[in-house]
């Protein structure tokens, strides 16, 4: 079968699509024939040897949509033709507030869904919503699970709150736009342009400001009127920033930390608000379901930037790299 593939991680320039064995599934698993997959920055982060627990060759991706077209000894309620979305980890566990030792992402460091064939435990799949694309639904695993984990179960989102939203256009953060409208949170974002910002209001956020702005700490306030939750995957530049904005009780949510690793604060402005700091990373299988529940209940979309056959997968990872601005990157199979 094809698969996007890393033999050395040396870098976005170093993947390649190549010929690799095709799979079959154990016991317990089922094989699914993909449709869709999506790429991450991870998957960026992986090819550079800057992810935990590194193995090289691998293939890569972990979020993906397809059709069930072979079924492991001891698999009951899945069929062959079963039209699926694919939870994009294993090994969770038991404790819904933290993942096992032993989890671990599709594409590092279990077979990777930017490929024509993957095979996964039978639990891994929930259903194609019926209103999604395969393209839609390949879309959706890894970014929109982050989202909804870290606002709804972490931030303990209710409607009529305020949220600011760091960094939208990226996956998460575009998908916690929509969750959080959905919710009928009050939403806010931080954005890179003014045409980002622009798109973000279109879709239900009530303002916004650049990032790139120096004095974007003095306007968020008076924006706002008072911050509820935080959704931020970028702490280290902009934690500072809004801090001084957020309510009595208000949570942050730190599901990242695509731009540096150190977060300076006065401690004062957290517990004099009696604020919780609180780390977020994916998402149990309960999430999962709870998420494409809730997606399909309010008929919420991924929004997808460009997409992208198998063939140019390695085009895809580099289009993420230098020129993506809002939404995801589909890869068709």
């Amino acid at each position: 079968m094809k698969a996007l593939f890393l033999a050395s991680a040396d870098g976005p320039d170093s993947v390649r699509v190549a010929e690799i064995d095709t799979p079959t599934p154990q016991a317990g698993e089922v094989r699914v024939a993909v449709k869709a997959a999506s790429v991450n920055h991870r998957e960026l982060f992986i090819t550079q040897g800057l992810y935990p627990g590194m193995t090289v060759p691998a293939t890569l991706g972990c979020d993906g949509a397809g059709v069930v077209d072979m079924v492991g000894a001891g698999v009951t309620g899945v069929s062959v033709g079963d039209a699926v979305v694919l939870y994009p980890g294993r090994n969770w566990g038991a404790n819904r507030h933290a993942p096992a030792a032993d989890f671990g992402l599709l594409g590092m460091p279990f077979p990777g869904t930017i490929a024509q064939y993957v095979c996964v435990p039978a639990d891994n799949l929930a259903p194609k919503p019926a209103f999604m694309s395969f393209e839609e639904a390949g879309a959706m695993p890894l970014t929109a699970l982050t989202s909804w984990r870290a606002l709804m179960f972490k931030g303990k989102l209710e409607a009529g709150e305020t949220v600011l939203i760091s960094g939208v256009g990226g996956g998460v953060a575009t998908f916690g736009l929509s969750f959080a409208v959905a919710k009928g949170a009050n939403v806010y974002v931080t954005g890179e342009s003014q045409d980002v910002i622009d798109r973000a209001i279109a879709m239900g956020a009530k303002g916004g400001l650049l990032y790139t702005d120096a004095d974007w700490r003095k306007k968020v306030g008076k924006l706002t009127g008072g911050v509820d939750v935080v959704l931020d995957g970028a702490p280290s530049p902009s934690f500072a920033n809004y801090v001084r904005a957020i309510n009595p009780g208000a949570r942050i949510v730190i599901y990242g930390s695509t731009a540096g690793n150190e977060v300076k604060f006065n401690a004062t402005d957290i517990f004099l608000k009696s604020a919780s700091i609180v780390g977020s990373q994916v998402g149990d299988p309960q999430d999962f379901r709870d998420m494409l529940l809730f997606a399909e209940k309010h008929q919420i979309k991924p929004v997808i930037e460009k997409t992208f056959p198998l063939d140019q997968a390695k085009e895809a990872l580099l289009h993420l790299r230098d020129n993506h601005h809002f939404g995801k990157i589909v890869v068709t199979v």
